[in-house]
């Protein structure tokens, strides 16, 4: 069994992936093709950008530039600035999700939105990192902004599930403090 899995580990394919992410530039016309071009788009776009949509690299340059390497894209055409306002909004929503978990007040609620929080964090650290060359790539998708159909149908729902939980804390604790106030008037004898 463990023979199998060393040759399933080791393939060649495998190797040489991991050789292309070590080194793309060595490998640049074949498995770190994807890399050194992204690597020309982030370069491009310097701090301000060429400006949305006069990027060259996603016509054809860049493999898959609509889908895992849409940041490479956002940083060639809005340069780091743009950078910094993506991923400012998507760690917004990160802490908010994380402060959604605090405010819960049953532990389902608060586990499923830290679940959701760290799902979403988690997701766009591996992208960014396989676009800048941090990691290998992988193919996750960039949450909200990637083209994908179903990560972007699944982040949405666990969206929505963030908003649920958000809303029944606000509403248990509206209710909590009018429970509060009615027991109170009732003590003093201002309700029937």
């Amino acid at each position: 069994m463990a023979p199998g899995c060393g040759q399933k580990i080791f393939s060649p394919e495998r190797v040489s992936r991991l050789y292309s992410f070590l080194d793309p530039f060595q490998y640049a016309n074949g498995d770190g093709y994807q890399l050194v071009n992204s690597y020309l788009a982030i370069g491009l776009g310097g701090l301000k950008g060429v400006g949305l949509g006069k990027g060259i690299q996603k016509y054809g340059y860049l493999p898959e530039s609509h889908t895992d390497f849409i940041m490479a894209v956002i940083a060639e055409e809005l340069g780091l600035f743009g950078v910094a306002f993506t991923l400012g909004l998507l760690a917004f929503i990160v802490l908010r999700g994380l402060w959604i978990a605090r405010r819960s007040h049953d532990a389902f609620g608060s586990l499923l939105a830290i679940g959701i929080s760290v799902m979403i964090g988690f997701q766009t650290f591996i992208n960014v990192g396989g676009v800048v060359g941090l990691i290998p790539i992988t193919g996750v998708p960039l949450p909200l902004v990637s083209y994908g159909g179903t990560s972007l149908v699944l982040t949405m729902a666990s969206l929505g599930l963030l908003v649920n939980i958000s809303m029944f804390a606000k509403y248990e604790q509206r209710y909590k403090k009018a429970e509060k106030t009615m027991v109170s008037k009732q003590k003093r004898g201002l309700t029937f």
